[in-house]
This record gives C-alpha cells, structure tokens and sequence, in this order.
C-alpha cells in the first residue's frame, strides 16, 4: 500500500479530515469500494457484477466499480443520468425497476440503456411500443422471510405466471433475454438464491422449447449480507452454494448479479460530534451532529444497528446516544458503553456505506453530512469533497 494512501478508520485521519470539512462527515474508502467489489467477482467467477446504485449512489463509488471493471445496476432516471455523467458504458448497464414511467424508460433508452426488467402484464405492454429498442428480463418473486427486506413481498411474479408473462411478451414482438430474482436484502445463508436459480434454469429451458425469446442471461439481484457487529458468512463461504448451483446452468447463459450493501456498506464510515450533553434518568445524554433523520436514517429504513465507537479514551459508562434535531424519535443507541463525552468530542459509526447518507434528509434544516470519499486512485491522496 502507498505510503500516500489515507486509512479512514484510524483515528488521526479522520480528526484530520473532521479538521478540514467540519462534521458531520460521511468518508468514503474507494480502496475497500475496490477491495469488497474485488472479493465479489472472486467469489463468483464468471458472474457479471452490476453495481447497485440505490444503496450509495455517489459517484466516487460509481468511479471505483467502473475501474475495477464492473457494470452497473440502475433504477431511476437520476441514475441513469448519474452513469451518463460518470461515462459509464450503457450497454454494460440493466435498468432493473419492475415498474417505471413511460418517461423513465425513454430517458434510459435515450442513454444508451437497453436491458429493463419487468414483472406483470401491464408492464410487458409498455415495451410494445419500443420492442425495436429494447430487451426484457421477466422477474420472478421468491419469498423469503428470513431477510432484512423481502423484496419479493413489493416485486414479481410467481413462478408459476413467468411462463405465460413469457408468452405475452413474445406475442407482441418485445425481446426476451431471460428472467430475473431478487431474494432480498441482507440474507444469512444462500439457500433462497440456489431454490430461485434453479427454478428460473428450468423456466428459461421450458421458454426456450416454446422460442419465446434469445433466453440467454439470468439475473440473481443482490442481498449478499455484510458484518454490522454480529458475524456473517464471508462472501466466499456464502456463495459456495450458488457457485455450484451456477455450474449446472448450460453454458449460453450469462450470469447477472446486483450487488449494492455488500460493495459499499463497509467503504464507509459516518463521523459526528457532541453538540451538547445532558444529564437524565441517570445517563448521560450526548447530542450528536448527526441522527436518525441524517446518516443513521438505516436504522428506520434499514433495520441496521451500526457499531459506534468515540474517539475519546476513558472507563465506559452506559450512555444515550441522540440526534440533534427536536424530535424524541431521533434516539441513536441506548444503554450504549462510551466514555465520558465532551462537547466537540467525536462519534464514529461503521459500516456505514449503505442505506445511510442515501436516505438521509435534512429535516428541521439541519443539513445532510457531507460527504468526503478517499483513495479515488490507488496510491493517490485524492481526498475529494462531493457536494
């Protein structure tokens, strides 16, 4: 590693950083970026990786997944725009939304965007119009209550529609490249990716027999989990299961996935600081720059508990950590083990990549984080402030 490269979970680089941008901050690492993208593709050989956007959709990771060599996964016209201006490849694209405005799909095919997904009638017909424009992946839904967020619960169809959705599609004109799952977000083992991957292999033979489309690729979305205090598997251990499942695919289909949590959840880390302090109920109370309506939104959105830490040294007490604003809900942690805390001492969360800084708002005008992103190339300094 460079001797120029900036270590943003150790202590004098992030007070170095907090002294230059002010808190609070959200820092970006775009070497772990690298680093979590490079032990994905390493964990699923020959499986193309879409980068998802929706978890952290700033462009020094976008940038960092790009170098690395890897695609990208879009949802909206904001993204698509985003991969416009970042210079990303649109034909290395998929716009994966099952449901979408006829502007939306406009604005991704005037980019250069031609694989969409869809997953009910109604959706397929608003191809017809540009079935000499683009390609279709039909999603399947496949439930899992064991998930953080089951996404199937919103999109899909069942398994047993994709064949005749199939058939709609091929009936008005509209190319059909394959199908497409999504187990959910944040899952602890591979057993609901393996059921998905070989119920969709035999949909794309059983479409294939009918002629109904090319049939050549098959989409098996994200939810591959990361660390947020309790241990996971490690991603080469939690795909083993899927890899075997892949290798019973024939050799035509390309494989898909859509990592988004696993790339950018450990890249980042939040960092905030005391504005006050409060004695109450025999805790200490100490009021951050920074809560529930800021970078610490996962934990309504998201259901995450992040691993915080102060900078200051000292005997732990059990103590409160709340947001600034003036709302009793934005509460961080309770009963949490900190040192004695001062006004302008540091706070800092982990893991804090994904579904934090995004869904972020500005309530009661206090501003969102700004965000600093580091190691844009490797070897480089290249602390960039993004606004």
């Amino acid at each position: 590693m460079s001797n120029n490269y900036i270590d943003p979970f150790q202590q004098a680089h992030i007070e170095r950083l907090v002294a230059q941008f002010g808190s609070p901050l959200v820092i970006v690492d775009c070497e772990r970026v690298r680093s979590q993208y490079r032990s994905h593709a390493k964990a699923l050989p020959g499986v193309e990786l879409h980068y998802a956007l929706k978890p952290l959709p700033h462009p020094a990771v976008v940038r960092a997944v790009l170098d690395c060599g890897g695609s990208l996964d879009l949802a909206t016209t904001g993204e698509v725009q985003l991969a416009q201006r970042l210079g990303a490849d649109p034909r290395h694209s998929i716009h994966t939304h099952p449901i979408k405005r006829d502007k939306d799909i406009r604005n991704a095919l005037a980019g250069g965007v031609r694989v969409f997904v869809a997953d009910n009638p109604d959706e397929v017909r608003k191809f017809r119009r540009y079935r000499n424009e683009a390609e279709l992946l039909l999603r399947v839904s496949f439930r899992s209550p064991g998930v953080v967020s089951d996404l199937s619960r919103k999109f899909g169809c069942d398994p047993e529609s994709a064949l005749e959705l199939a058939r709609l599609a091929a009936s008005l004109g509209i190319p059909l490249r394959g199908f497409s799952f999504h187990v959910g977000s944040q899952a602890l083992d591979a057993r609901k990716h393996v059921e998905a991957i070989e119920v969709c292999a035999r949909l794309l033979a059983a479409a294939r027999r009918e002629k109904l489309g090319k049939l050549d690729t098959l989409d098996i979305g994200g939810g591959f989990p990361i660390a947020y205090g309790d241990a996971v598997p490690d991603i080469g251990r939690f795909c083993a299961p899927i890899r075997k499942a892949l290798k019973l695919l024939p050799k035509r289909i390309r494989v898909i996935a859509e990592p988004g949590r696993y790339i950018a959840g450990p890249a980042a880390i939040a960092v905030s600081a005391v504005m006050g302090r409060a004695q109450r109920g025999g805790f200490w109370w100490y009021y951050l720059d920074d809560g529930v309506y800021g970078s610490y939104s996962g934990q309504l959105y998201d259901h995450a508990r992040y691993p915080i830490r102060a900078l200051r040294q000292g005997p732990l007490h059990a103590s409160v950590l709340a947001g600034p604003t003036c709302d009793s809900i934005d509460v961080i942690a309770e009963d949490v083990r900190l040192p004695k805390l001062k006004e302008g001492d540091l706070v800092v969360g982990s893991a804090m990549g994904a579904y934090t800084w995004a869904t972020a708002s500005e309530f009661n005008f206090f501003p969102k984080p700004t965000v600093v992103s580091v190691n844009e190339t490797p070897g480089d300094t290249g602390t960039v402030l993004e606004v």
